[in-house]
């Protein structure tokens, strides 16, 4: 899944404000986030500390589900709003921990993520949890501009807390979710609510995002 196209069609003019100047896009893959964005992925190099330019080089950093890849988030963070120059914007997309994973960590349905975050809580249920708002509040001359929960066509009935049984059947879910994005099928409410109990269901394999979206400012 291309999540900068999935979640692109969603931003606000805000949003799309700060995608403006020079743009370095980490982790894009094939799906940068506009078309002349600089991509940082896999085969320019290791993104938990990125040393190919010097700092103050982007007037926009973009992530979008990287961040819990790396090691030490809020390092690597600090590496990349070094890269960012003053007035310049971090943009920042990482996964929502408790519509995600789900209650379950280390993650059932993407078994690289060596971290998960939130905005609010106090106390997380997961032993690798990231305050989103503290990472970024703690940058040096960041103003936190906008941050939000993003759960467009989330369906927060068909999810389950915790963790599952059904393991075995986990083909079953994914036949399920094929049918539904090639649309061979309608969707079936009484199968995704049994599936989220007894299989697990990562809802963002279709169109549904789960995500935690902030843009911060420098200086």
């Amino acid at each position: 899944m291309n999540e900068s196209s999935k979640s692109k069609r969603w931003f606000d003019d805000a949003q799309r404000g700060v995608l403006v100047g020079r743009v370095l896009d980490i982790g894009a893959g094939a799906d940068p986030v506009t078309p002349d964005a600089v991509v940082f992925d896999q085969p320019q190099g290791d993104a938990n500390r990125i040393t190919a330019f010097a700092p103050g080089s982007f007037d926009c950093v973009y992530s979008s589900h990287c961040l819990e890849h790396m090691h030490d988030p809020a390092a690597t963070l600090a590496n990349w709003w070094s890269l960012v120059k003053p007035g310049g914007h971090l943009f920042l997309i990482v996964p929502d921990e408790d519509l995600y994973e789900q209650g379950v960590f280390p993650s059932r349905f993407n078994e690289d993520h060596k971290s998960s975050f939130t905005i609010g809580k106090k106390r997380s249920w997961s032993p690798r949890s990231f305050n989103v708002f503290a990472l970024c509040a703690a940058l040096p001359a960041a103003r936190i501009e906008s941050l939000c929960v993003n759960d467009i066509g989330y369906d927060r009935g068909a999810a389950f807390h915790g963790p599952v049984a059904g393991r075995a059947l986990k083909p079953l879910g994914r036949w399920y979710d094929s049918l539904r994005k090639r649309g061979r099928i309608s969707r079936w409410p009484g199968f995704e609510r049994w599936a989220a109990r007894t299989l697990g269901r990562d809802q963002t394999r279709g169109e549904a995002l789960a995500q935690i979206e902030v843009v911060v400012r420098k200086g």
